[in-house]
């Protein structure tokens, strides 16, 4: 099955890995790192944790990564939502 993430194709027999992370800055000059969304959500209100973008992340079968960023927590939802109708028909 093919399926469509920001005008990107990719065939789902293709993905090894696909999931969504927050990219927060690690504190060593610009760095950043991607973290788990459990994580971020259980950080709410640590001023020591700062959230740069959001993205979704698909790793596939020849090692490479695609990453799709967005500026906010929203539209990564709205992009999930969009990428999760699509796999139902799996």
């Amino acid at each position: 099955m093919i399926v469509t993430i920001e005008n990107q194709q990719f065939d789902t027999d293709d993905i090894t890995q696909l999931y969504p992370a927050a990219m927060i800055k690690t504190g060593y000059n610009n760095e950043v790192t991607q973290i788990s969304l459990e994580w971020i959500d259980m950080q709410e209100g640590n001023s020591d944790v700062t959230v740069v973008s959001y993205a979704i992340f698909i790793h596939k079968r020849d090692r490479s990564v695609a990453s799709f960023p967005y500026h906010d927590r929203e539209e990564l939802e709205e992009a999930m939502e969009h990428l999760a109708s699509q796999m139902q028909n799996l």
